[in-house]
This record gives structure tokens, sequence and C-alpha cells, in this order.
């Protein structure tokens, strides 16, 4: 199940460009912030709200590497929804996932990587996650799982450090996320080779975490980073998310035209689908 974080929409009164002094009412402020911000529902990500967002991703263990972006979109009410999910590393390998508003389907486009799959470069599939909030899509997933990290950190008693109101309004919080924090909160999922490897002490570790909240207390920005070593191994970790500008509808495919599609009709043949792509995945670990 993903974490289902949200955000106040208001978070206090500082004034502006005045960072809060150090010591235990630093700490104690910083708390509140964070106490208000991460523990009261935001209609953010639960109301479907019009944004365009990025996300790049880095975790580097020893010598192996994961280095991708996604850049989301989602517009209108009810929305569309865009994703895609491109590696770094290999132009080669990507999956796009479109949903278009009302659809009962969803289309996935298959980069060259993941040509295996299907006859064809989409695939469509039933779109079954009308239901859900906004978490359960690609383009929030792991902005959700991120703040959930954020949040067990602050509640386990690590987490908020520093707090710093700007001119405009905007406020931006420091904190320490844990690595189990993050592990628990599945935001990267460790092959098993690699989680072996992980030892308490590195576990206990933490990442500099910053959260920066516009004038309104909206999300606009979280960013993760930190180097972990123990064990005679070597993690690095560079999670940053941000709005990315106004979505507009040129940001949006048009549906593939159906001699390009390959129609996965039930569940049985999307479980066979994902499997075929876990074994391709499964493959570079």
């Amino acid at each position: 199940m993903l974490a289902t974080v949200a955000l106040l929409a208001g978070c206090g009164s500082a004034k502006a460009g005045t960072p809060v002094p150090d010591g235990e009412d630093a700490a104690a402020y910083v708390s509140a912030k964070f106490d208000d911000t991460l523990n009261k529902l935001s209609d953010q990500f639960s109301a479907n709200e019009t944004r365009k967002t990025r996300l790049d991703q880095v975790v580097r263990f020893d010598e192996r590497r994961l280095n991708a972006t996604i850049s989301a979109v989602q517009l209108g009410h009810p929305p569309a929804r865009l994703s895609r999910n491109h590696s770094n590393l290999d132009s080669n390998e990507y999956l796009d996932v479109y949903h278009p508003a009302n659809s009962p389907v969803e289309y996935m486009l298959l980069g060259p990587v993941y040509a295996s799959l299907a006859p064809t470069p989409w695939v469509q599939m039933p779109y079954t996650s009308g239901q859900y909030n906004e978490c359960y899509w690609e383009g929030a997933q792991t902005v959700c799982k991120m703040l959930g990290a954020v949040q067990d950190s602050v509640e386990g008693g690590h987490g908020a450090k520093r707090a710093n109101s700007k001119p405009d309004g905007s406020v931006e919080l420091m904190a320490e996320v844990t690595l189990t924090a993050f592990i628990d909160n599945d935001v990267v999922t460790f092959p098993a080779a690699i989680s072996a490897q992980l030892t308490a002490e590195m576990k206990a570790r933490t990442l500099q975490t910053r959260v920066v909240l516009d004038p309104r207390g909206k999300l606009t920005e979280i960013e993760m980073t930190g180097k972990i070593t123990g064990n005679g191994h070597e993690l690095e970790i560079d999670y940053h998310y941000r709005l990315d500008g106004t979505p507009s509808e040129v940001d949006l495919p048009k549906i593939p035209d159906p001699s390009q599609v390959t129609v996965l009709a039930d569940s049985a043949a999307v479980a066979d689908f994902y499997a075929r792509m876990d074994d391709i995945q499964g493959q570079g670990r």
C-alpha cells in the first residue's frame, strides 16, 4: 500500500526572509511546522489538482546505479494524466503511460528495451485506479512516498532541523530522513542482493531533506540527498521532485491509432504483461 500523505493548506507565520534562531526554540518551531504540514490532510493529493512536475532519481550502490527522470502532467477535471519514466543511462529504456480524462482504458508506450512485450509500440489496458487518490498514479507515487518517509522520521524523533521563511512568503523546511524510513516507505526498492548488504548502522544514517512550500502552503519542491558508507560499500541517493511549469493540452499525446496498439483485455493479460516486464527489469539488476 502506498503511503498516503498530504499537506496543510497553511503553515503558520514567520517574518519573511528571517531564519528561525538556532537552539531548542528553533527545534520546537520546525517540529511544529512539520506537524502542521504532514499530519493534516490537504486537497493537494486528493482533488486532482492540475500540475506539471519533474522527478529526478539517482541511486548508486558502488558501481551499480539508477538514473531516471519521471516527468508528469495532470490536467483538467476530471484529469487526464501522463507520466514519462525515462532512463538517463539508456535512451532506449522508457515507459510512457497516458490516461485520457474519463477513459475506461489507459495506454503505455514501450521503449525499445521493452519491445518484446508486445508486437506494437503501445499497449492498452483497463484503467483500474479511478477509485484511488492521486498517490496511486506514477506521477505522484514517489513524492507521496518521500513525504511518508519525512513523516516517519519526524514522528520517530529524527527529522525536523531548520526552517526559513523567504521574502516571497514561501517556506523552506530542512529535515533528516533515515535510510530506514526511505526504505520502509518504498521510495526505492533495492534488489535483494543490495538489501542484504545494508547494515543496521547504515540504515540509521540520514538523508538531508529539503521541503519547499509556496506562500499558499502548497508543495513546490522536495529533495533528498545523501552518501552513506559502511560494510565496505557506498550508497549515494539524490532524489529531486519539483513543479515544472504550467501544463496545457499540448503536453498530452493523442490517443494512439488502433493499429499501433496491443489490447490487454483482462486482468490475466495485464498480470502476464507485468510479469514479463519484471523479468526484463530484473536482468539489469
